[in-house]
């Protein structure tokens, strides 16, 4: 039938009201309305803050989406209206918004959570976009006695601090100066002395001009290879695997393509997986080019982190090197995303928003159409298969660059040795040879405090953690205590057994400080630098362990993963792991995959210079067929026969993986909800999953409460995505006893 309703004249027009769509940080997996009149509707700015209630409290939120009075509403409620509009232009451009939804919605995250995390703190507060920074200028000195008494003496490094200050004769901001490694502690000790003077001024944002301060090195023909191919594909989408050795020159790969970037006016983001890795990056990236370069992460305070964001956002920045977080920031002039040693698990973030930094990374590559490199020593299983799958390009760099030659590896049998301290006497001969030599030895074990046990002689009592299925580690200093790595619960050391009354209470294993105390008996001539996570709390410890790394002379550096994260050690000639046993006898698919790379990443600290590197790896199993294979054939030979297993057993990357985990104080009340969860999957869509569980995570019990997962794989990411939102958002509503908490992880990397 022919619709014969006639159309709406003017006076019949439906107006709606004007409203915003607005992100603001509350575990709500959609964006909110608000009203506003006409005039807000016309000023508010999509990417701009805005203050809106929000039940009881007053939040700020980013404006999303604008929507006129012609656009319908549909709701059944009244909107409530905003407070304020800030005064400001957008924050975060269209592209950054689009990102950020897109991983609230692959990620399942509210996502106002996750577009309030691409902001400084200061800004999520309220605070003014527009701070003063302090500006600082060296004061000249008369050449009269009672100006040069001012004058630090020669060989401190305040004087030098004091030098480097004169050479910015126009001055500069105290974000730039602490970048340039002039401490605000100096700043202010020289103020004191009357040498220099500071005041506050608006930020200039105006980007300074790219100048090489430094010319390239020569390339050996493999890098030029991996330079001319990344090189052509600048201003269009394209993705790279940079595969190389350590030692094979990837930084300097990475700085030519830089370079042509920078000359194009256009900005470069460069991630590194740990704060650890930023000194010697920056002193790299500011040895080669004359320009704005800012760090974005953690260990930064609220002030400087704003700072170096503004200077990313206004496109000031040409440089920005940052930790994960980075990947948000809004780059008006991206032209090239950098992830170095992208194989690292501190890529993917295991709370809160649990997203990866390397496929974020390159889903904004692909959406703001530049080239991404990938680069490793150990890629992971994840871009090796993008490899097979032709969405990434492969380049290999297969020598040392200069005259560094590939470490030679050596196993100790440690069944068949006799042992001091937990090193066996052939790995204490070596050390000494080497240090006689007055070459550097770097020692890794992979756990920190004196020891991991303590144990009773006499009835085998061992020291517990009352909230996590896990022992606890003794500490020695800087008091004696036992604390737990997973919970940090501590408590004092107990004078007998608590189970038997006996006085005997052994420490067994060993950790860092306990190898450092045994190290120093052995070699008490030589300097000992430990690095772990109770000895780099300070904020310029980093920089001291890579100034004393870079200085010839004898030296042990011993530590955790820390030392395994791409350091360049150029006179270190001795490499030794302890205890590698562990990650050879897990339960977890991945463990192969990571064993191989931490000791492959820690070999890689050897003869990276003109020393030749030596690697001797201690085990209880120096036949087993992982070490073997990394010992004989390489890493690469290693992942395609591991890669073969993964392909056969339908294991992540050939498939697509969600870990849901549920936590309470009662472990059968989570087995039951998991269970009542997975009974109404298939109302939900019909993507076809295989299940684990619900079963026991690895560690049962932690902080006090039980854990359970709950593991699905499907070879369809689509519809695993398309069938897994409305069912986490469904789930997530169901009322739930004992305080249970659920968790939800797509393509997880570690099932702990």
């Amino acid at each position: 039938m022919t619709d014969v309703t006639p159309p709406k004249s003017a006076s019949q027009h439906t107006v709606y009201p004007y409203r915003l769509r607005v992100a603001i940080a509350v575990h709500i997996y959609d964006l909110i309305d608000y009203e506003v009149t006409a005039q807000q509707y016309a000023e508010a700015v999509i990417g701009a803050r805005v203050k809106v209630p929000f039940m009881n409290r007053q939040l700020i939120g980013i404006i999303v989406e604008k929507f006129d009075s012609n656009t319908p509403f549909h709701g059944q409620f009244k909107l409530k209206t905003i407070t304020k509009l800030f005064d400001e232009p957008a924050l975060l451009d269209q592209q950054v918004l689009h990102l950020l939804q897109w991983v609230a919605q692959y990620y399942q995250a509210p996502v106002g959570e996750v577009v309030l995390s691409a902001l400084p703190n200061f800004l999520k507060q309220g605070r003014p976009y527009l701070l003063l920074a302090y500006h600082w200028q060296a004061l000249t000195i008369k050449e009269n006695d009672a100006d040069t008494a001012k004058l630090p003496q020669k060989t401190s490094k305040l004087f030098a601090a004091y030098q480097a200050l004169q050479l910015h004769r126009n001055g500069a901001t105290e974000a730039i100066l602490n970048i340039s490694g002039i401490s605000t502690t100096q700043l202010k000790q020289l103020e004191k002395r009357g040498l220099a003077e500071s005041f506050q001024q608006p930020i200039d944002f105006q980007p300074t001009a790219m100048q090489l301060a430094q010319m390239p090195l020569d390339a050996n023909s493999e890098q030029k290879s991996a330079i001319k191919k990344i090189s052509q594909s600048l201003g269009k989408y394209q993705g790279f695997l940079l595969d190389g050795i350590t030692g094979s020159g990837k930084t300097e790969v990475y700085l030519q393509v830089m370079q042509k970037v920078l000359e194009k006016g256009q900005q470069v983001l460069v991630l590194v997986p740990e704060i650890g890795l930023t000194p010697q990056t920056i002193d790299r990236f500011k040895a080669r080019f004359h320009t704005d370069i800012v760090l974005l992460h953690s260990g930064l305070s609220d002030t400087k982190r704003l700072q170096a964001w503004q200077q990313a956002q206004t496109g000031k920045a040409s440089i920005i090197l940052g930790t994960r977080l980075a990947i948000f920031c809004p780059l008006p002039k991206l032209g090239l995303i950098i992830l170095d040693e992208e194989h690292d698990l501190s890529f993917k973030q295991q709370d809160h928003m649990r997203y990866h930094a390397r496929d974020v990374a390159l889903y904004r590559a692909f959406k703001q159409n530049c080239p991404i490199i990938l680069g490793s020593a150990t890629p992971s299983f994840e871009s090796l298969h993008l490899v097979e799958q032709e969405k990434l390009q492969h380049l290999t760099l297969t020598e040392r660059a200069g005259q560094a030659q590939p470490p030679q590896f050596k196993l100790i049998d440690l069944k068949a040795q006799k042992k001091q301290f937990g090193l066996a006497e052939p790995l204490i001969q070596h050390i000494d040879a080497q240090l006689k030599k007055q070459h550097q030895v770097l020692i890794f074990i992979n756990r920190r405090g004196y020891s991991p046990v303590l144990m009773c002689g006499a009835c085998a009592w061992q020291a517990d953690c009352p909230q996590c299925d896990t022992h606890l580690s003794y500490h020695l200093k800087p008091r004696p205590i036992l604390q737990c790595h997973h919970c940090n619960y501590m408590q004092p050391v107990p004078k007998v057994c608590p189970a038997c009354n006996h006085e005997d209470l052994l420490p067994i294993g060993h950790g860092t400080a306990r190898i450092e105390e045994s190290l120093n008996q052995l070699f008490p001539d030589y300097p000992m630098i430990r690095v772990d996570r109770d000895t780099t709390t300070r904020q310029d410890s980093w920089q001291k362990i890579y100034q004393r790394a870079h200085r010839s002379g004898a030296a042990i550096f011993l530590g955790t993963q820390m030392l395994a994260k791409g350091h360049h050690f150029p006179y270190v000639s001795l490499v030794t792991i302890l205890d590698i046993d562990a990650g050879l006898m897990s339960a977890d698919f991945r463990a192969p995959e990571r064993t191989a790379q931490l000791i492959m990443q820690v070999a890689g600290r050897a003869g990276r210079g003109q020393i030749k590197g030596e690697v001797l790896l201690q085990s209880l199993r120096p036949d087993h067929p992982l070490l073997q294979s990394l010992v004989t054939k390489g890493y690469a030979s290693f992942a395609k026969q591991a890669l073969a297993e993964r392909k056969i057993g339908h294991l992540p990357p050939y498939r697509y993986c969600v870990l849901i985990r549920a936590e309470s104080q009662n472990e059968l009340y989570n087995v039951d909800f998991l269970q009542f969860a997975l009974q109404h999957w298939a109302s939900f869509g019909e993507a076809k999953v295989d299940v684990w569980g619900p079963v026991h995570a690895p560690m049962p019990k932690k902080a006090g409460f039980y854990r359970t997962h709950l593991i699905l794989f499907s070879d369809s990411r689509v519809e695993l995505q398309r069938q897994i939102a409305p069912w986490w958002q469904w789930l997530f509503k169901q009322q739930r006893k004992f305080e249970l908490r659920l968790t939800l992880d797509i393509d997880p990397q570690d099932l702990g």
